[in-house]
C-alpha cells in the first residue's frame, strides 16, 4: 500500500460522522447493508450519508454493490488490513505492537 493511500484512508476515518458509517459497516460484516439501512441506524438523511460513503468509497474503505434496487455497501477488510500492516512496517519499524488497557 502506498502512503498516500494510508493518509486518504485515515484522513476519511478522521471525521465523526464518517467513522459511525464504518463502524457500522465493519459490525455489519461481509453482508453489508442497505444504503437505506445505514441511514435508518444513524438518522442521517440521504443526502448527507451519500457523500459520507462516497468518500469512505474514494479513500478504499468501502465496497458498494447494487441488489436489485438497493446499493448494498461492505466494509472493504481487506484494505483496512493493508493500512494496519502499513502502520506497523513503517511506523513501528517492524516493532510488534503491545496492546495496552486503560
Amino acid at each position: 500500500m502506498e502512503k498516500q493511500n494510508v493518509i486518504s484512508a485515515l484522513a476519511a476515518l478522521a471525521q465523526d460522522t464518517r467513522l459511525d458509517v464504518f463502524r457500522l459497516l465493519v459490525r455489519a460484516g461481509p453482508e453489508g447493508l442497505a444504503a437505506g439501512a445505514i441511514a435508518d441506524a444513524l438518522d442521517l438523511p440521504s443526502a448527507t450519508l451519500s457523500f459520507h460513503l462516497k468518500e469512505l468509497r474514494n479513500a478504499g474503505l468501502a465496497l458498494c454493490e447494487r441488489s436489485g434496487r438497493s446499493l448494498i455497501y461492505r466494509p472493504d477488510c481487506a484494505a483496512v488490513e493493508d493500512i494496519l500492516r502499513y502502520l506497523t512496517e513503517h511506523c513501528c519499524e517492524g516493532v510488534a505492537v503491545k496492546k495496552t488497557r486503560r
